[in-house]
């Protein structure tokens, strides 16, 4: 299959690179924008313990002024590629949770102290679900920055669209309701959507899934658990059905 990632840039790489070896043919263009230069200071006094809900929140406290200081505290890393990415960068204590930030809430509370220093979250602009708000009306002190921001793309390319139009794209992978909402804004924007109804929508959860609903593909499959293996075992067995 052709396939289209939507990732942005530094993992999205990874993953073509598993698509590849599964025998696709990919296409990188992110519908995301991550953007380091605007975000917020981190201040580690008194923090007991951090917490990141995505990769980019890991790599902003890894190149920021703190870094030596933020490796040394534990970190609450919501699934497996968020706490691959903290170990890959020195973090010494990284606490694995599940794939969702709500998932990962019952960790914080059995391994940290309501009257310890304070937990920081490394946010991005945009949050899928208020881990700080559950934190706080448990009575934690929480410390909220924006360390990276993840901007929606205004455009698709026009190699992107061409290929869409002539029939060169099979596939689409879309991992957040955010990414899945931008690509149902541009594809109408672009007016493809005759098009892009025949594509197969790889979508990582339900909640991406839901945000097609405009759009009305004919093909939507989502992966088992909210993770990368499970949505690669969606494009594996599309290889399979292939041969």
């Amino acid at each position: 299959m052709r396939i289209w990632v939507t990732r942005p840039e530094r993992d999205a790489t990874v993953l073509r690179a598993k698509l590849v070896a599964q025998g696709h043919e990919v296409f990188v263009e992110p519908l995301l924008l991550i953007d380091f230069e605007q975000a917020d200071p981190l201040d580690l006094i008194d923090v007991q313990a951090l917490i990141a809900t995505s990769r980019n929140g890991v790599r902003a406290a890894a190149e920021s002024d703190v870094a030596d200081v933020a490796r040394q505290l534990p970190l609450f890393a919501v699934g497996p590629g968020t706490a691959s990415t903290a170990e890959a960068l020195g973090f010494d204590y990284v606490i694995k949770g599940h794939s969702t930030a709500e998932a990962l809430l019952p960790k914080i509370l059995s391994l940290s102290d309501v009257n310890g220093g304070a937990l920081l979250h490394l946010a991005g602009g945009n949050l899928a679900f208020d881990l700080a708000g559950e934190l706080r009306q448990m009575g934690y002190h929480v410390i909220q920055p924006t360390v990276y921001i993840a901007r929606a793309a205004t455009h698709l390319s026009i190699k992107l669209l061409t290929r869409i139009a002539v029939g060169d794209i099979d596939g689409v992978i879309l991992l957040s309701p955010r990414t899945a909402q931008t690509y149902v804004n541009l594809v109408m924007a672009h007016q493809i959507e005759r098009t892009a109804r025949r594509l197969r929508h790889f979508c990582l959860s339900s909640n991406v899934a839901a945000r097609l609903s405009q759009l009305q593909p004919e093909a939507i499959e989502v992966a088992r658990a909210p993770n990368i293996r499970e949505l690669l075992a969606l494009t594996g067995q599309a290889t399979a059905n292939c041969d």
